[in-house]
């Protein structure tokens, strides 16, 4: 077996990772949304690399729910030793936006430990839609008010919040149908009960062979060499409009630097090796780790540009403490099929109080 220098040169770093990790047992990486999504698949991806480089059990629990904050704050109150980090997704960023008492304060009680990467976030209809730009989602939502259903990955991620965006600059409302993560979204709008999915380029990039979705706008500034045939917002008449999703690892505050750089050298070191990739699924940002973490502070101030934008600010404070952005309605995932469950599936999440402010559009459950 040939020992590279990279190996090398990561090897202080991984164990010093080993006495922590052996205090325990393992190391548990947290992902706040279910099994399926682009977390969940570069959590395990770093769980089973983790697991050969450090000796140890490393397991990942899937803890979804509230946009992303009961995940983290499970990491947030865990012991501050290096046992227990948390592998996310933006709505990490606008948990303080979207939860009137958040369980988690995400810049005081988690610290950062390294930017996995990021990518533009792109809207695709299903195949048996009519749709083919975005100007058509618009033109369809004029004439038919409430008509069109986009998926997102949850409520108050950034693809939710760019569709809220869009949405109002184009005088038009889409309805939001959200889910608990890019798993259960992207089978809902492949199966066609629902028409549209806004989700990261990663997400979208594994169904792009499949003739099963038409992406029509990416929110990157320039076209992915991936999509060179879809617009972006710029070019579709969205002047300076960009939104990014971007993933995280963080750890308890508190945690010593030696571990968190030994974390993040292990991590880099795992995500830098050669596998195969679609240029689609973004830019890995892989570079040092006070720059990292310096990007990632950006990235959390990223929703806060876009709340500033076409009235976004407005809807969201309008009904904070019921996850602002939701429709007055929610409309069922499934319409149609099986529609209770669809609905209360949908809705699970939510606090029974707030559950109970929402109705479905299609079968009236409360």
């Amino acid at each position: 077996m040939t020992i590279t220098r990279r190996a090398l040169l990561a090897a202080p770093a991984i164990l010093a990772m080993a006495p922590a990790a052996a205090q325990a047992g393992k190391i548990t990486l947290v992902v706040p949304f279910p099994p399926g999504g682009s977390t969940d698949a570069m959590a395990r991806l770093l769980q089973s690399n983790l697991q050969t480089k450090l000796g140890r059990i490393v397991v990942v629990e899937n803890k979804s729910g509230a946009a992303g904050a009961l995940g983290a704050a499970q990491v947030a109150k865990s012991p501050a030793d290096g046992t227990t980090f948390l592998v996310t997704f933006d709505s990490h960023a606008v948990i303080p936006s979207i939860l009137d008492k958040p369980p988690v304060d995400v810049e005081r009680e988690l610290m950062p430990v390294l930017l996995v990467g990021t990518a533009p976030y792109v809207i695709a209809a299903g195949a048996g839609r009519p749709y083919k730009s975005f100007a058509d989602v618009v033109a369809a939502c004029k004439a038919t008010p409430g008509a069109v259903k986009y998926a997102s990955v949850g409520i108050g991620t950034l693809g939710h919040l760019a569709m809220t965006v869009l949405g109002n600059k184009a005088g038009v409302e889409i309805m939001h149908v959200p889910y608990r993560g890019g798993g259960p979204a992207m089978n809902d709008v492949l199966g066609g009960h629902v028409d549209l999915i806004a989700g990261s380029a990663a997400l979208v990039a594994a169904q792009l062979g499949s003739n099963m979705l038409r992406p029509i706008l990416q929110l990157g500034r320039e076209r992915l060499p991936a999509l060179p045939d879809t617009q972006t917002a710029i070019e579709a008449g969205f002047p300076d409009f960009e939104t990014l999703a971007w993933w995280g690892i963080f750890a308890p505050a508190g945690t010593p630097p030696e571990i968190v750089a030994a974390m993040a050298a292990a991590s880099r070191e795992i995500l830098s090796e050669p596998r195969d990739r679609s240029p689609a699924q973004g830019d890995p940002a892989h570079d040092a780790a006070a720059r990292g973490r310096r990007r990632l502070q950006d990235l959390l101030r990223q929703a806060g540009r876009l709340l500033g934008q076409g009235g976004a600010r407005e809807q969201y404070q309008g009904m904070k403490g019921l996850f602002p952005g939701l429709p007055s309605r929610v409309q069922c995932a499934r319409a149609g099929l099986s529609v209770r469950a669809s609905c209360r599936r949908s809705l699970s999440y939510l606090p029974p109080k707030t559950r109970a402010a929402f109705r479905c559009g299609h079968c009236r459950v409360r």
